[in-house]
């Protein structure tokens, strides 16, 4: 069962045990040396002894008794396939047997589980990480992971999830997970977009819908001014915001970027609606040094507003191995100024080996590239349309020198580094 507390900002979890399903916990008296640092547990009474390397009979015949029964071949619950262990997972078992003091009651879930790419190494991390997790009735597991399938989550994508939030498991299909994805489609996401979202936020199945859900995309709306027309773009393109402290994330960066900036209100609004990111990036290692960056090449504070208005990701963009060669490219080979990045700021966000140099080059090596500053209106359209109106060419062509191009320019670096 799933309890949620009042605060709109926390989760608590509280995990009551059944006496329906096979306890894969070691007994009262054990004691658990740690599982961290590779060491195993120490048992007491009837259970194996880890520690000492001492099997008992009793173990012996459960495991190979359930490894007869497997060779065998038994049916899932849906009967959508049948689960065969092989050597490979016999011997998995074994080992997380041994290691975590696994009863073979979890056998069944552990065996369903690697069905989605799980190894060893994956089942210690879920058992250091929320061991009740492996406690879950295999049927219980199989109707949750199915359902996240149903609704659009990418079978290679399930080991992700669990792995980040093993919890999952554990959340039933009425009472958590379909709330929370009616919450999503609420908000205007469309189908095809719920799976992905589940996949980058997992953790948003532990957060109450009405104490913490609602109340965060109120704040987003009546508190940060977010349009709600926009709630749906805003979460698809973050779904962490959903899941984090987002008053807290709002007021630093609206604050900062007032004060620094002189941004007003709609201006920062704008940024956050465009990419929302936004209230992810620390100030001081991410914003602030790109905004100290464009005032270096020369950019006032009130273009720089203008640049980051319209092109927020430029925050997020690499000064070494971005920004910097953009710039020395755009003044040494096009030869245009810093302040043409207020008319055509899309071009920071364009790639210099895929699109900004090749267009460039091309154009010069049919001499079709006017005298003085280069257009970098050239560079905006697709390549289809470039070659139409700019280079007067076929697509083809232009893709071969582009090609030609970047494989000289890899053995140029290739060359340097040696």
């Amino acid at each position: 069962m799933e309890e949620f507390n009042a605060d709109p900002w926390s989760f608590q979890s509280v995990k009551k045990p059944s006496s329906k399903q096979g306890s894969c916990l070691p007994s009262k008296g054990s004691e658990e040396i740690s599982s961290k640092t590779g060491q195993n547990l120490n048992v007491t009474g009837s259970q194996l002894d880890v520690k000492n390397g001492k099997n008992t009979e009793e173990k012996r015949k459960q495991r190979d008794s359930y490894y007869r029964l497997q060779e065998m071949g038994s049916e899932d619950t849906t009967g959508r396939e049948k689960l065969k262990t092989g050597k490979s997972t016999e011997s998995m078992l074994h080992q997380l047997s041994e290691e975590l003091d696994l009863d073979e009651k979890c056998f069944p879930l552990v065996d369903y589980l690697s069905t989605f790419g799980l190894k060893e190494s994956h089942f210690i991390q879920i058992y250091e990480r929320h061991m009740p997790s492996l406690q879950i009735n295999v049927a219980s597991a199989q109707e949750r992971l199915e359902f996240l399938l149903s609704v659009g989550v990418k079978h290679r994508d399930i080991k992700r999830i669990l792995l980040r939030q093993p919890q999952i498991l554990g959340y039933r299909v009425e009472n958590n997970l379909k709330s929370h994805v009616a919450f999503l489609e609420g908000l205007g996401v469309p189908d095809s977009r719920i799976g992905q979202i589940i996949t980058a936020a997992p953790s948003l199945f532990s957060y109450s819908v009405e104490h913490s859900l609602k109340p965060t995309v109120r704040y987003l709306v009546e508190e940060v001014g977010i349009k709600r027309k926009d709630l749906s773009k805003v979460v698809q393109l973050s779904p962490q915001i959903l899941v984090q402290r987002i008053d807290n994330s709002w007021n630093s960066r609206f604050g900062f970027l007032s004060k620094e900036l002189g941004a007003p209100k709609d201006c920062i609004v704008k940024m956050v609606t465009k990419h929302p990111q936004l209230l992810h990036y620390s100030i001081e290692d991410g914003i602030l040094p790109r905004i100290n960056f464009l005032r270096s090449i020369g950019m006032c504070d009130s273009d720089i507003l203008k640049v980051i208005t319209s092109l927020t990701q430029v925050l997020s963009l690499s000064l070494e191995e971005n920004l910097k060669p953009k710039y020395l490219y755009l003044v040494n080979e096009l030869q245009n100024e810093v302040q043409s990045l207020t008319k055509y700021p899309m071009y920071l966000s364009l790639s210099l080996d895929q699109r900004i140099r090749p267009r460039h080059r091309f154009l010069v090596s049919l001499k079709k590239a006017p005298k003085g500053p280069f257009p970098l209106s050239s560079l905006v359209p697709t390549d289809e349309c470039f070659c139409q109106q700019w280079a007067g060419t076929s697509l083809d062509r232009y893709l071969a020198f582009r090609q030609s191009l970047l494989l000289k320019e890899f053995a140029k670096k290739y060359e340097r580094k040696r």
